[in-house]
């Protein structure tokens, strides 16, 4: 019961981000539900796709749907109280991703028993909602940022399937993963820690190339 209410939270917190980035859009009630939902569940739906796990688990349980769409209207009345706590919602939102990273890799390992998968589908449900959001909402994506997000589902998903293989069991696996993503998602927030990015030399000028 406890994981059960502890998977619903995670997809409501994931559903606010979704809906604040509806309000700074501007949008209407519609608009507020369609980004917290495809925020919430985004993730968990290509997820169960990718293993051809269907129907997919909020057909199975219209509860996500419904959880999404009660904070969609919450947050469409509250949006510049919670606007104003949005540094507290992105640490919820890393508590978020550090279970659905851990979550995701344990279903596809589940699903097919490849550590590969794992990692795959791990990563993906934790991060691929707030990749939607953020191409739908217009807003510079999670991928394009200069803090660390989506390494830090990866990094998660990849530590917790590595214990799993030398037989730590699900519990301690399941915990060594999650610290794992939280403690580098919350070094980028409070931090700014960010990974090396690729930085180019200038081309040379033709008449340099010729000499």
């Amino acid at each position: 019961m406890l994981l059960v209410l502890l998977d619903y939270a995670g997809v409501a917190v994931f559903a606010a981000t979704g809906a604040l980035a509806a309000s700074r859009k501007q949008l209407d009630l519609i608009g507020f539900i369609f980004m917290a939902s495809i925020t919430g569940i985004g993730g968990g739906t290509l997820r169960d796709l990718a293993l051809g796990s269907l129907p997919v688990f909020w057909v199975r349980n219209p509860t996500y749907v419904i959880v999404c769409v009660v904070v969609a209207i919450l947050v469409f009345f509250t949006a510049p109280r919670l606007e104003s706590r949005y540094r507290l919602l992105l640490w919820l939102d890393a508590i978020g991703l550090s279970a659905y990273c851990v979550m995701g890799a344990a279903k596809g390992l589940s699903a097919t028993g490849s550590p590969t998968v794992a990692i795959v589908t791990g990563t993906l449900t934790a991060t691929f909602g707030g990749i939607l959001r953020d191409v739908v909402a217009g807003e510079p994506s999670v991928l394009l940022r200069p803090e660390i997000y989506v390494t830090a589902a990866l990094a998660g998903a990849a530590a917790f399937t590595a214990c799993d293989a030398v037989g730590m069991g699900l519990p301690l696996s399941s915990a060594f993963g999650m610290l794992t993503s939280f403690v580098i998602r919350g070094g980028a927030l409070k931090f700014g820690w960010s990974t090396i990015r690729y930085r180019p030399r200038p081309g040379r000028h033709p008449d340099e190339i010729m000499k």
